[in-house]
């Protein structure tokens, strides 16, 4: 399972760096610290659907480049 979550994570991190955003500033428009998204980005935060949902919202890429 937690391969799952570690591509994930790096799926997101791939993601907000081509958008050219900070981790702080991808937490500041999910309401979460940069230390959450960390958590995120390294798989080491569950992540409900409605979460990824969001991530993919905020970074301005569809659901799917997240959830690879």
């Amino acid at each position: 399972m937690s391969d799952i979550k570690e591509k994930v994570g790096t799926q997101i991190k791939e993601a907000r760096k081509s958008k050219g955003m900070t981790q702080k500033e991808l937490g500041d428009k999910l309401g979460v610290s940069d230390s959450t998204v960390t958590q995120y980005e390294s798989g080491k935060q569950n992540l409900t659907i409605e979460t990824l949902h969001k991530i993919a919202e905020a970074i301005g890429v569809t659901f799917s480049t997240v959830f690879k």
